[in-house]
């Protein structure tokens, strides 16, 4: 058993109306959830396939850093698809440089945030103090790369330049990114 601790206003979503979000993460990976909601707490229990059971607290680590449960459950799709979180607030030195950086990450009108989905084909979400990514091993490392370079404070023309070579290379077959 695993336990997964998630913030209070996502414990809506992760148990879906009348419990059904819930009943399908259990049903798809293969496990019991036993959430908590008075702290966030849930407790992930392997009632089926080990090896997509090891997946499962993954997926609730996704639906409570903001990923929709839809997006989240894609994880169970593919044994490529890896899920990602960033800490922000461990590269920044205060609330007031945590939000600018969270607000160089999303861009004007999420634009950054925009471009690194359309141009890795990760999924991509700003959520509290983190940075969470899904998508293929080369694709959250392109993401990984730009979060870095933008926390780093390179211009996001730079980083736009960095993600249209990355976008070439996995849509080009010439390698993985780095």
């Amino acid at each position: 058993m695993q336990h997964v601790t998630i913030p209070q206003d996502r414990i809506g979503v992760l148990i879906g109306e009348g419990g059904e979000t819930m009943r399908q993460i259990e049903d798809r990976a293969e496990v019991r959830l036993d959430i908590d909601s008075e702290s966030g707490s849930v407790a992930v229990e392997s009632v089926g396939d080990p090896v997509t059971g090891m997946v499962a607290p993954d997926v609730v680590r996704a639906v409570g850093r903001g990923f929709s449960p839809e997006q989240a459950l894609s994880l169970l799709d593919d044994d490529l698809r890896r899920f990602e979180l960033i800490d922000v607030d461990a590269a920044t030195r205060n609330q007031k440089d945590l939000q600018r950086q969270k607000g160089r990450l999303i861009g004007e009108d999420g634009r950054t945030r925009e471009l690194m989905e359309e141009l890795t084909g990760a999924e991509v979400v700003v959520y509290g103090t983190t940075v969470g990514i899904i998508g293929s091993p080369e694709e959250v490392a392109a993401v990984r790369r730009a979060v870095e370079m933008i926390l780093d404070g390179a211009p996001h023309g730079s980083v736009y330049a960095y993600l249209e070579r990355k976008h070439n290379e996995l849509t080009d077959g010439l390698g993985p990114a780095r």
